[in-house]
């Protein structure tokens, strides 16, 4: 699907799951009592609805925080947010204390060494058959 289309369906929900009727007059009056920037036009919010444009990174922060939701997820969905607990949620429960303390030296050290030393990792973990998760 369309990011943009994708966009315009998370935030008709996110209209409907505060209470709003998700219409381009509604979203405008209350975008608009909340943003600090030059007023957004009638089109432009009718844009975001239709799945015809994304706001800017400012915009879409004022409309999570009157919508009650969190950016990410206005932007990309719940998927985002499990995603990013999940990540989390390995990195709290399978780094120990001497991987912690390996992990300071790393970023203590020039970015050139650290190059090498990501490098020597990365090769090891291929060899093992290792896939370094984003």
């Amino acid at each position: 699907m369309d990011n943009k289309l994708e966009f315009a369906q998370l935030l008709r929900q996110a209209m409907v799951a505060a209470g709003l009727d998700p219409r381009p007059g509604v979203l405008l009056n209350l975008f608009n009592t909340h943003y600090w920037g030059r007023s957004v036009t009638f089109q432009a919010v009718s844009r975001w609805l239709r799945g015809e444009a994304i706001p800017a990174q400012d915009k879409l922060v004022v409309l999570a925080n009157v919508l009650k939701i969190e950016p990410e997820v206005l932007r990309y969905g719940e998927a985002v947010r499990h995603s990013v607990q999940q990540h989390r949620q390995r990195w709290e429960q399978d780094i120990g204390y001497l991987e912690r303390e390996t992990f300071d030296a790393f970023l203590q050290l020039p970015p050139p060494q650290r190059k090498l030393i990501r490098e020597v990792i990365l090769t090891f973990a291929r060899v093992h058959g290792v896939t370094p998760q984003s």
